[in-house]
């Protein structure tokens, strides 16, 4: 599993940072990529990655700001010209009036798609859980922006436990089915009539990752709770030390805010994004330094920066 950052800049591109756009790279797991925001020239990006936009089955938008939704009708229309590749349909989250932005785009252009989009829109005071599959949850919910915005909590289920095939094999254990039924949690007995019991060759299971990701944000106790022990936290770090005021005038969060609420959480890193063009280089490096000295593993991103989870 991994996190590419397709864009890390607040408000408009710069020369170093384009808008806010993530991939999350499911391709070991379920051979699918997951896009959070898309913001205006997020298929460029893609461009300059291994990332196929075929390979793209899902969409979560955290909220209706262009710089983070401008770039969905670009990507959506190219996305159908891999003619080579199978056209495959599109799931799409997000706050209500997102299904009526595309839609308009589309129709708007004359644009006409060879797959469907299945919209799946919500109002942000009462969404939960938005998707379950038999390896994944998403959650979301609420956060303090100035419109309707949502952070989402990626949970990946549960590993099944490794099999010791060496101790299968010095147990006698012929290599073929068998091995497939104990990997299975089933019990199987053998020519010379002895009982494997499957749970003595199967390790426990393992926790799945979770991995939050929120969208522009005044510190909030949403923040805390979607990020809870999260393996990443994926904070907007608008502002720095000292802007506090500004911040929370225009829904943002400081860097030193994004570093207590991931210390308040206790998740293991955290990975600031939505950085002002404002910022130099100089000054980037000084609101890692600022944020370290709440929390220790936080780490700015780059575009196309791709992180490990």
């Amino acid at each position: 599993m991994q996190i590419q950052f397709l864009g890390t800049g607040a408000g408009q591109p710069s020369k170093a940072r384009n808008v806010s756009s993530l991939a999350l790279k499911l391709l070991d797991e379920i051979n699918e990529i997951w896009l959070f925001d898309c913001g205006e020239g997020t298929q460029n990006q893609i461009l300059e990655t291994s990332i196929r936009p075929r390979k793209v089955s899902k969409i979560f938008i955290t909220h209706l700001h262009g710089d983070h939704i401008f770039g969905l009708p670009g990507f959506l229309s190219s996305r159908a010209f891999q003619s080579s590749e199978e056209q495959t349909d599109i799931e799409l989250y997000g706050p209500e009036g997102i299904r009526s932005y595309v839609l308009t785009s589309l129709k708007v252009s004359g644009t006409r798609l060879p797959y469907r989009i299945h919209f799946h829109e919500f109002e942000v005071e009462t969404v939960g859980q938005v998707l379950e599959t038999d390896k994944f949850m998403v959650f979301a919910e609420k956060l303090d922006h100035t419109v309707p915005c949502v952070g989402y909590r990626v949970i990946q289920k549960d590993l099944e436990g490794s099999l010791d095939a060496d101790a299968l094999l010095a147990a006698g254990v012929p290599f073929g089915p068998l091995f497939g039924q104990i990997k299975n949690g089933q019990n199987v007995i053998l020519e010379d009539g002895r009982e494997i019991i499957a749970s003595d060759y199967l390790s426990p299971p393992r926790p799945g990752k979770v991995v939050t990701i929120l969208g522009d944000t005044r510190k909030c106790y949403a923040s805390v709770r979607l990020a809870v022990n999260a393996d990443v936290l994926v904070h907007e770090a608008t502002y720095g030390k000292g802007d506090e005021q500004i911040a929370r005038k225009h829904g943002h969060s400081t860097n030193m805010e994004a570093a207590q609420v991931a210390k308040d959480a206790g998740a293991k890193q955290l990975l600031l994004n939505h950085i002002s063009p404002r910022f130099l280089a100089k000054d980037v490096s000084q609101l890692r330094n600022d944020a370290s000295k709440v929390f220790d593993h936080v780490h700015i991103v780059k575009d196309l920066e791709e992180i490990e989870v």
